[in-house]
Formats: C-alpha cells, sequence, structure tokens
C-alpha cells in the first residue's frame, strides 16, 4: 500500500465518551451514566431524559444511589442556582423509597 511502512498496523483512536461529575458523591462517570435535571434559560427546572436540552445541568447517577444524598443536601439547587420544583422533587424522593 502507498503511504504505509511495511509491516505496521494502523490503528483507530479508541472512542472518547463525555464524562461527567455526580453532584452528590462526586464520582466521574460516562454521561449516559447520569440521570441529568436542567435549568432552562427561563429559569425552569426539569428532568432531561435525552440529555441534550439546552441549559444549565446538574447530574446524578442513574442508579439512584445519590438521590437521597442530593435532597438532603440541596446539591442540586445549588449546581442549578434555582429551587426544585415539586414533581422534579417528586420523581427523586419516589425512586428513593422504591430503590430506585
Amino acid at each position: 500500500m502507498p503511504g504505509t511502512q511495511s509491516g505496521t498496523v494502523q490503528t483507530l483512536p479508541s472512542k472518547r465518551f463525555p464524562m461527567r461529575t455526580c453532584v452528590a458523591c462526586r464520582t466521574e462517570r460516562q454521561k449516559r451514566e447520569f440521570v441529568r435535571v436542567v435549568r432552562s434559560r427561563e429559569g425552569v427546572v426539569t428532568l432531561d431524559p435525552t440529555g441534550r436540552a439546552s441549559g444549565r445541568g446538574a447530574y446524578l447517577c442513574a442508579d439512584g444511589s445519590c438521590w437521597a444524598t442530593a435532597l438532603k443536601k440541596k446539591a442540586i439547587e445549588r449546581a442549578l442556582s434555582a429551587p426544585l420544583p415539586a414533581d422534579v422533587r417528586a420523581h427523586f424522593e419516589r425512586g428513593v423509597t422504591h430503590g430506585a
């Protein structure tokens, strides 16, 4: 083959995944292993199931292990600089009581 050295194999770079940090336990994982809560430009705080909504985001471990800690420490509110609405708080509380 022109342009390659004989006897060498070209390898493709490994795929890189975006990394994020949980606001409760500070564990760094791949983005898809988190639940994202987003504050839009209008100040509305909602869950972001797609992980692509525009706005300020906060991430929590998807397995639910950190949800009670985040609610107790108000980590989501601090990360988003906005109060957590009752429906989003209820979602996390239900996950805690039902074992995520």
